[in-house]
């Protein structure tokens, strides 16, 4: 990808309009892939798996290419990977407390507790 910078200015994407219309064509047929994989009789740990795998691959090329990432330093990109990947872990973090509260049953701490 070639990056001119001028002082002071943000950077200048100097790429043909031809990669990014034959990426959104890829991304499409992803979509399109994942519709039909929607509609496949297979075990659902096999279509989630199938499904992750073309959602991942989709969201790599969105942000590769169409954030520019791709073109950006090494160091910075790292760091939004780190980022992310904490961003998500920390998500995790609530979902055994919200199916709790989904059955209403009581918090583990007050399991035995006289009232």
């Amino acid at each position: 990808m070639n990056l001119t910078r001028q002082a002071g200015a943000a950077a200048e994407y100097s790429d043909k309009l031809g990669k990014y219309l034959i990426v959104y064509v890829v991304i499409l047929a992803i979509a399109g892939l994942q519709f039909v994989i929607a509609y496949q009789r297979i075990d659902v740990s096999a279509m989630l798996f199938r499904m992750l795998l073309l959602a991942i691959v989709e969201a790599v090329l969105a942000v590769v290419f169409f954030m520019h990432l791709g073109s950006e330093n090494r160091t910075f990109v790292t760091w939004v990977a780190i980022v992310t990947i904490f961003v998500f872990a920390a998500l995790q973090y609530s979902w055994t407390d919200s199916n709790r509260m989904e059955r209403l049953s009581p918090p583990a701490n007050n399991v035995g507790a006289s009232q």
